[in-house]
């Protein structure tokens, strides 16, 4: 796949999966708080997950943007494009809720510190975030620096795999969050 085809194909997974993400808060608070039976987690936990979980995401994926812009002053990155291996079939796999077994960290774990309001907030910021890291490297260069991801055995991960990865998660827990809106349904 083409550099910008690829980075095209960030953006519009990104902006396709946090606005059906924002689309969630507009439910009543009596569907963002429904506990399930099987002791999973409410709309409004999983909605905080994943902002807690972007921004640890975003901490790496900044640095790493810093450090591929660097590389791209001492690298050749047609070169390094050319031997570049997105890793599409894994990536997707983090989007479906329950594909394979991970036990997130802690500091990951839902604590109700925020309101849902700041949640959204927070949220669309990390978007233009995502978005704007994108944009300071339109001609590949997040090809040029790598960290390793432990989830799903993905191993080293340029940057436009983890911002990718990070709009990944987000796809899982949308289908996490419909899946407690269905239980909500059936209560009723």
């Amino acid at each position: 796949m083409d550099i910008h085809n690829r980075i095209n194909t960030i953006k519009n997974t990104l902006t396709q999966t946090f606005a059906e993400i924002d689309h969630w808060f507009n439910l009543p608070e009596s569907t963002l708080t429904f506990k399930p039976s099987n002791g999973g987690w409410t709309i409004d936990e999983i909605l905080e997950h994943i902002g807690l979980t972007n921004h640890f995401l975003l901490i790496l994926i900044e640095k790493g943007t810093r450090k591929a812009l660097e590389q791209a002053k001492k690298q050749d990155l047609a070169q390094a494009l050319e031997n570049s291996d997105f890793q599409n079939e894994k990536l997707n796999e983090i989007g479906q809720h329950l594909s394979f077994k991970w036990i997130r960290p802690e500091h990951m774990e839902p604590r109700g510190e925020k309101t849902p309001e700041q949640v959204r907030a927070q949220l669309q910021l990390q978007l233009q975030q995502c978005l704007e890291y994108l944009d300071r490297m339109p001609n590949g260069e997040g090809v040029l620096y790598k960290t390793t991801m432990t989830v799903n055995d993905l191993g080293k991960i340029d940057v436009y795999e983890y911002i990718y990865f990070l709009a990944q998660h987000g796809q899982r827990h949308l289908t996490q969050m419909k899946k407690v809106a269905i239980a909500v349904t059936a209560k009723s």
